[in-house]
């Protein structure tokens, strides 16, 4: 009779630790996740404020004055060169950006 009242106490023990180390593991691996979580978020948000600020640079409003305050001026014919259809048949095999400004497989 103690041998049983021995080994369901150490059968007890046993699972009482398990079920512990399991619920510290999925504590651990909860806030994990949460950092993670908050890391993905401010990216996004980061994101978001240089995609505004990639916007607001780009107008064309500022950067024409910018251009005349340099000396810029739209280029001529004379500055214009013809590109090679070897080198553009490379640039999509690379998947590089071709003419049309988008990625190959986008």
């Amino acid at each position: 009779m103690r041998i049983i009242i021995l080994g369901a106490l150490m059968l007890t023990l046993a699972s009482a630790f398990i079920l512990y180390s399991s619920n510290y593991d999925t504590r651990q691996l909860e806030a994990r996740v949460e950092q993670q979580e908050r890391a993905i978020e401010k990216t996004r948000g980061d994101i978001a404020v240089l995609k505004a600020e990639r916007a607001h640079l780009a107008r064309p409003e500022r950067i024409e004055p910018l251009a005349r305050a340099l000396g810029l001026g739209p280029a001529s014919e004379q500055q214009l060169a013809a590109t090679p259809q070897a080198a553009l048949d490379r640039a999509t095999a690379t998947g590089s950006v071709a003419a049309t400004g988008k990625k190959k497989g986008n």
